[in-house]
């Protein structure tokens, strides 16, 4: 794959792009469980983290917990300018620095949470459009995010293009909306207990830059 094969190009943030430190995922499942009431163990912490049971809150209800409980406390302990210290660029993610179409981020991480994250990291001026899910914009696999991208990028009817992301409910998204769908594995299968499907499926940046792209 070339980054002339697509004439736009998006990508989630979190897991895709970008992670942060266990320590600082740690800490914040402990400060969530104390004020819910629950001790979250480094497996239920990791699965929510990244999603890697697919629905976040159909894991929440599946546990026991209230979502929307569960996410204000969530958010109430995060500290942007601590998620920003804590959170790193994946190495091979720098490549897309160097792409010259229209290119965008849609992603669930927090409005409040992405600026300070991008900022620090310096990589906002990659992109053209930010899209930070949210009650108003829908949640991926939901298409309205991605759509919401496509319009800020003026993307026209018989555009081509992709979305990347580490996430099954990122390559439906892609699906949903019309895009191909590219899935960065950036975790154990086993741990996600199967396979994500997407017109492309590698294991870093620099694999989805040289791998063919599918026929039609």
């Amino acid at each position: 794959m070339q980054p002339a094969d697509y004439d736009v190009w998006l990508f989630d943030l979190d897991g895709t792009l970008v992670d942060t430190e266990w320590s600082y995922t740690r800490e914040v499942f402990d400060r969530v469980g104390d004020r819910v009431g629950h001790e979250f163990s480094d497996y239920q912490a990791e699965v929510l983290w990244h999603g890697l049971g697919g629905s976040r809150d159909a894991q929440l209800r599946e546990w026991g917990f209230e979502p929307s409980a569960f996410w204000d406390a969530f958010h109430d302990v995060e500290d942007p300018a601590a998620r920003a210290e804590a959170t790193y660029l994946h190495e091979d993610a720098a490549r897309v620095a160097d792409l010259d179409r229209p290119t965008g981020v849609v992603t669930h991480c927090a409005e409040f949470l992405t600026e300070p994250v991008m900022d620090s990291l310096d990589i906002g001026d990659w992109f053209d459009v930010v899209v930070c899910c949210d009650d108003d914009t829908g949640w991926k696999p939901d298409p309205r995010p991605i759509e919401l991208a496509l319009d800020g990028l003026d993307a026209g009817p018989n555009h081509d293009g992709v979305y990347v992301g580490d996430a099954e409910s990122d390559v439906g998204a892609a699906r949903n909306a019309g895009l191909d769908g590219v899935h960065v594995e950036r975790h154990d299968p086993h741990k996600r207990g199967h396979c994500v499907l997407g017109d492309h499926r590698v294991e870093s940046f620099d694999d989805l830059f040289l791998a063919p792209r599918s026929a039609d």
